[in-house]
């Protein structure tokens, strides 16, 4: 059998991933609107909200299935960071600046 890819993984896969993360984003942007956050008919913040969902839960099905995790769990937490948005990629980007610090600057750098 072949190794899963990106690639070759089938598109009902990711019409499942991306439109769960999708519904998470709705889910936040209404709750945006009810909280007063946000206007209700504003397209672009909504479009941008499920956009940003959309791209945080792919990332977040690409460590799932990176680390085996079973389809349910993964497409259940694609749908919870779609939801945080932009909330979930700021926390992948603490675990990885803790786990990969920046490298120390060369001594131009430094002098600056």
């Amino acid at each position: 059998m072949p190794e899963r890819t990106p690639e070759n993984l089938a598109w009902l896969t990711y019409l499942w991933v991306v439109g769960t993360a999708c519904l998470g984003g709705t889910v936040s942007f209404i709750r945006k609107v009810k909280q007063g956050y946000a206007r209700a008919w504003n397209i672009t913040e909504f479009i941008g909200e499920v956009v940003t969902a959309a791209f945080a839960g792919l990332i977040t099905f690409y460590l799932c299935d990176w680390s085996n995790f079973d389809i349910r769990v993964t497409v259940a937490f694609a749908g919870i960071a779609g939801h945080m948005g932009s909330r979930a990629i700021f926390q992948l980007e603490n675990v990885f600046s803790t786990k990969f610090p920046p490298a120390e600057t060369n001594s131009v750098e430094k002098e600056k």
